[in-house]
């Protein structure tokens, strides 16, 4: 799969779990309207996400593409943050045990005025975009 089909896969997952049409790969980036109290709360609903969900000093989420369960140490979170449907969305990275890179996009949605981390996708794993099942169950 080239690297243009990778990268367009990203948008196209987020839009089918939350609903709305494919935003640009240059929009997931960042959105500077989000900005101050916001933007800080939105990255302290991901900080909160990853530490809650953190057992002994690792982040376990399941790789649907490659069938496993990856074990992730925290590094640190993007600074780009954008909104798409009802969800904040922003990436962080990791480290697996073995040294690969792991970038995770994390969901945040705002409950009864509060910022809830909901989900964590894998973005990326060395740099290399992932192909979802989802977009394949698709062709």
């Amino acid at each position: 799969m080239n690297i243009k089909k990778r990268l367009l896969t990203i948008p196209l997952l987020l839009s089918l779990i939350i609903g709305g049409s494919v935003f640009s790969v240059a929009q997931a980036a960042d959105d500077p309207s989000i900005e101050g109290a916001l933007r800080v709360n939105i990255k302290a609903a991901m900080k909160k996400y990853i530490l809650d969900n953190t057992v002994d000093g690792r982040l376990y989420v399941y790789d649907s593409v490659d069938g496993k369960l990856m074990e992730l140490k925290f590094d640190a979170i993007h600074e780009g943050v954008v909104r798409k449907g009802e969800f904040y969305v922003s990436c962080a990275d990791f480290t697996t045990k073995d040294g690969q890179q792991v970038d995770l996009d994390i969901l945040v949605k705002t409950i009864d005025a509060n910022l809830i981390g909901s989900a964590s996708l894998v973005h990326s794993i060395n740099g290399e975009a992932r192909e979802y099942h989802l977009e394949r169950d698709q062709k």
